[in-house]
């Protein structure tokens, strides 16, 4: 570039955009946190998501290096993300009721990148009026899931992973597979093998991301108790719904199977 000898940090970094994007709304001294910390986890949800797109085609192109080192990419920001949560719990009760009413019918679950992260996930199922005015999300939920970017690396290893599987329409949700959890058997089989490291990577991705629900949950429920989320949303009760709902159920189920596993030379 040109200018890059004159590059300065705030020039690059667009801080003067950047530093002009908290606005709040009433004069409480913890809104500023609250916007901070939401505007930050906007910026970690947006890497992840661009993160989780290398991740799909390394693990496409077989790349297994490539492919662990981005999931655990995404399993440190995860932990960040959830860590942020330690910042905001600082905020008691009464100081976020201080600037409550001005979120007005904002909420978190209106987050776009978190719903096509989901998607990115596996999750298929979205209310119609997200998935028509989402353009994002509806791409997200036609084209093929994390796991089935799995499945097509864990084929290119070499692994008689089903055809059905392979073959099956992407923009359905994931059943789990009863074949597949025997191929996976077979790849843990070997442990210390570079396909069982890409498995356990991706549990620690989904594992990272029932992490944040959960602590999420406990969040929303230190702070507003049993209310009504913003936005009329259901609150802690709905965010309850969502805990212990694995993204990769088939890498969980197999845990209980690890008797069946094969052992070599037998």
């Amino acid at each position: 570039m040109a200018d890059s000898p004159t590059m300065t940090y705030g020039g690059y970094l667009r801080l003067d955009r950047l530093l002009s994007c908290q606005e709040p709304r009433t004069g409480a001294h913890d809104e500023l946190l609250f916007v901070i910390i939401h505007q930050v986890y906007e910026l970690w949800f947006k890497q992840i998501l661009h993160e989780a797109e290398l991740l799909q085609r390394r693990l496409e192109e077989g790349n297994s290096a490539g492919s662990l080192h981005t999931a655990r990419r995404i399993t440190k920001i995860l932990k960040t993300v959830v860590g942020q949560l330690d910042v905001l719990e600082t905020m008691t009760p009464r100081q976020f009721a201080s600037f409550r009413d001005a979120l007005g019918t904002s909420s978190g679950f209106q987050s776009a990148q978190f719903r096509e992260l989901e998607a990115v996930l596996g999750r298929r199922s979205f209310p119609a009026s997200d998935l028509r005015d989402d353009p994002r999300l509806r791409a997200a939920t036609s084209r093929p899931s994390l796991f089935d970017s799995l499945l097509r690396y864990l084929a290119g290893q070499g692994h008689p992973v089903p055809d059905e599987a392979l073959g099956r329409d992407t923009s359905r949700p994931w059943e789990p597979d009863p074949g597949v959890q025997r191929v996976l058997l077979t790849v843990y089989a070997d442990e210390s093998g570079p396909a069982a490291e890409v498995c356990e990577a991706l549990v620690d991705v989904d594992e990272g991301i029932q992490e944040w629900r959960y602590r999420h949950l406990k969040m929303v429920e230190r702070t507003i108790g049993a209310k009504v989320g913003t936005g009329g949303s259901a609150g802690a009760d709905y965010l309850r719904s969502t805990l212990f709902a694995p993204a990769f159920p088939d890498l969980w189920e197999v845990r209980s199977q690890t008797e069946e596993v094969p052992v070599h030379g037998a």
